[in-house]
């Protein structure tokens, strides 16, 4: 029996061998195909690329074969890249969109297949459902041997790296981080990212220490490649080893960004969010909407209210958040798992993008990770930030969705709710402060959230949630 292709937040994901299988992948590709083809897009051609997770280059090549086989071409990547550097190659080719091989952020036993259209951002609700519509329709996939389509003229290998670092170069004031002597240490966390903070970074008295660089499909000393404090002991210990001014880390396929201080302490991706958009507002003096997703920090509302700036809510994930941005001409977009879209170049996150920005505002004020964000707090008050991640029985996830819904909640740990929404999954709000829990549209947990205005009073509330949904 196939297995029902779904896509969530961001794309299908799947265990590699169980659903993520050759024969499906090629049916993702070929409704990919019957999709192109309806949309009279498919001449513009599809570009292909894939992470450094096991096998991801043959299914990414498996992709290619079956749109070859179906007349279309295909943009094929020589080498493992970046989600937003493929992403960004849709508008550099002025293709139809792009299919990537990644499972991004998940364990290493997992892959998974991602649709950028051709605006080269996050697949809307609408694309994908249309899109798992083709997908159930699909019979036999055409395909095409990856000998054959290169000689026909219909697999076309590429290079994805030189246009986007030229977008990057023309974004970000790379000269100014070359020369201001900044100790920069990354973790690659054997991801897709690896060698483009260094490439960038080169050729002045700053210098990058990179770590975990090559290719490990397994993903060894973390439970999954995601740049989270948990996930990023060794990046903390190289700090306080070599005096790094900073540490910056990035996910599989390097479209989300994990920041520390000159400490190795791990800064939230709240704050981080935050900071970015402190500096396009504050020391770049741009103006223009901020996107954040609705598990995002409320020190966006309140920067928003002081620079005078519009600030949208979304549900989480950026097939809701990039089109919010494109529809507004949004300054910034972003969400809490420290993802983050800038404007001027795609709707979609790029945390290569991000940890530059950080770098850069570095680099224009002299101060440290930590004194970037005393001066966050001195503008908007302080805030602790958590989340919990609790696999749950699915049997019981019905129940969960009731305790979600009710609306007789009234107080939590002791504090009055004085509001309440369900954009995503259902917030409460506090005095100071809200409480978030959603599904995960990726993998099968419930995700809690809480900022607070202490570290205890986050903690109380956490468990405070967690023992009200029976989790």
């Amino acid at each position: 029996m196939a297995a029902d292709i779904k896509f969530g937040t961001d794309g299908w994901r799947a265990l590699i061998a169980e659903d993520f299988t050759f024969a499906n992948v090629a049916r993702c590709a070929q409704g990919l195909s019957d999709y192109l083809k309806e949309e009279g897009s498919a001449a513009k051609g599809l570009v292909v690329g894939y992470d450094t997770r096991f096998l991801s280059q043959n299914f990414a090549e498996t992709v290619a074969g079956v749109c070859a086989g179906n007349g279309i071409k295909a943009y094929l990547s020589g080498q493992a890249a970046p989600t937003p550097v493929i992403s960004f190659n849709v508008l550099h080719l002025k293709a139809a969109g792009a299919a990537i091989i990644t499972a991004s952020h998940n364990p290493g036993s997992w892959n998974g297949f991602k649709f950028k259209p051709e605006y080269a951002g996050s697949a809307t609700q609408e694309i994908t459902d249309r899109l798992e519509g083709f997908i159930a329709r699909s019979g036999r996939a055409e395909s095409m041997s990856l000998e054959e389509g290169k000689k026909r003229g219909l697999i076309v290998a590429i290079d994805p790296a030189p246009p986007y670092l030229e977008r990057i170069r023309s974004l970000v004031d790379v000269v100014a981080i070359q020369q201001s002597g900044l100790r920069v240490a990354v973790d690659a966390m054997f991801g897709a990212g690896a060698g483009y903070f260094p490439t960038l970074l080169s050729g002045g008295p700053t210098t990058v220490e990179e770590m975990n660089g090559y290719v490990n499909p397994a993903f060894p000393g973390m439970e999954q490649p995601e740049p989270i404090a948990h996930n990023l002991t060794g990046l903390s210990k190289t700090i306080k080893e070599k005096r790094c001014s900073v540490g910056l880390a990035l996910d599989g396929d390097a479209d989300r960004v994990g920041v520390m201080d000159e400490e190795g302490a791990f800064i939230s991706t709240l704050e981080v969010f935050s900071l970015l958009a402190l500096y396009l507002l504050q020391e770049k003096g741009q103006r223009g909407a901020l996107v954040k997703g609705v598990t995002s920090s409320m020190m966006l509302n309140k920067l928003g209210q002081q620079y005078g700036v519009d600030v949208h809510e979304m549900k989480v994930g950026f097939k809701y958040i990039g089109p919010k941005m494109s529809e507004v001409d949004a300054l910034m977009g972003g969400e809490e798992s420290g993802g983050f879209a800038f404007r001027g170049h795609i709707p979609e996150r790029d945390g290569i993008l991000s940890g530059l920005y950080i770098l850069e505002y570095m680099a224009r004020t002299g101060k440290t990770p930590s004194q970037l964000v005393g001066n966050l707090f001195d503008q908007v008050g302080s805030y602790s930030y958590q989340r919990r991640d609790v696999a749950f029985n699915p049997q019981a996830r019905e129940e969960i969705q009731q305790r979600l819904d009710s609306p007789d909640l009234t107080e939590l740990a002791g504090m009055p709710v004085i509001g309440s929404d369900q954009i995503d999954g259902r917030r409460l709000l506090f005095e100071d402060g809200w409480l978030a829990s959603r599904f995960s549209g990726t993998e099968p947990l419930l995700r809690i959230y809480c900022e607070s205005s202490t570290p205890a009073q986050v903690t109380r509330l956490l468990d405070a949630a967690a023992s009200y949904l029976g989790v």
